[in-house]
């Protein structure tokens, strides 16, 4: 283990960029009455939109991002 730390002691500023790096959200949304992936960054930013969720997740995945949907 190379270190730990306590989760509930995190300060706003760390928990604003805790998973930057590592992780994109995918969400589904309606684009021109169809339905459609986003692709999020962490905090939040849309990166892309894919017509298929898999394809979405695959595109998190190659570019070394883990995919994290949201409901």
């Amino acid at each position: 283990m190379i270190g730990s730390f306590n989760i509930r002691q995190i300060s706003p500023k760390d928990l604003a960029v805790l998973g930057v790096q590592d992780i994109a959200f995918v969400k589904r949304v309606a684009v021109n009455d169809d339905v459609a992936y986003a692709i999020h960054a962490a905090d939040g930013t849309q990166m892309a939109t894919m017509a298929d969720r898999e394809i979405a997740f695959a595109a998190i995945r190659q570019h070394g991002l883990e995919p994290v949907s949201v409901h």
